[in-house]
C-alpha cells in the first residue's frame, strides 16, 4: 500500500495504480535507461555499456598523460562515438542513458567529432588543415 494526496491534500491508502499521481514525486526513467542484465546479475554485467566507455576514456587520458596528446584525444572521441552508437543500436544501455535516445546520439556524435577534428588539427603538424581554425585564431587574438 503507498500513500497518496488526494486532491483535497488529504493523505489516503490506494492499492497501487497505473495512473499518475496528482503531485509529481520523481522523475522517469530515460528511454533505454534500464538494466542491461536481469537484477541478480553484478553491477557490471548491468552497467557495461557506461564503463565500456568510460574505461576507454580513461585509457585515453592515460595516453595524453604520457604525453601524446593527438593520439589520446582520439581515443576519447572513438570513446564517445561508441557510446553514441550503443546508444543509438541497444534497447537498454543502462547508466549511458542521460536522456532522450535522440538527444545522446547527438550529443556524443557532436562531441566525439569535434574532439576528433580538433586532435586532428592541433598544431604543430596538423594532421588535416581546416580553413575556419586560422580565422578564429586571428579573431581570438
Amino acid at each position: 500500500m503507498s500513500t497518496v494526496r488526494s486532491q483535497a491534500g488529504d493523505p489516503a491508502e490506494h492499492p497501487r495504480s497505473r495512473r499518475r499521481p496528482d503531485v509529481t514525486v520523481d522523475t522517469s526513467r530515460p528511454e533505454g535507461g534500464g538494466r542491461t542484465a536481469s537484477g541478480e546479475s553484478p553491477a557490471p554485467a548491468r552497467q557495461w555499456p557506461i564503463l565500456l566507455v568510460l574505461g576507454l576514456t580513461a585509457a585515453g587520458l592515460a595516453v595524453v598523460a604520457a604525453d601524446s596528446f593527438r593520439i589520446g584525444c582520439l581515443i576519447i572521441a572513438g570513446a564517445l562515438l561508441l557510446g553514441g552508437a550503443l546508444r543509438w543500436l541497444l534497447p537498454n544501455v543502462g547508466m549511458l542513458a542521460v536522456r532522450s535516445r535522440f538527444t545522446d546520439v547527438v550529443t556524443y556524435g557532436v562531441l566525439g567529432t569535434s574532439i576528433a577534428l580538433l586532435a586532428l588539427a592541433a598544431l604543430p603538424d596538423p594532421w588535416i588543415h581546416l580553413p575556419f581554425v586560422k580565422e578564429i585564431l586571428h579573431s581570438t587574438v
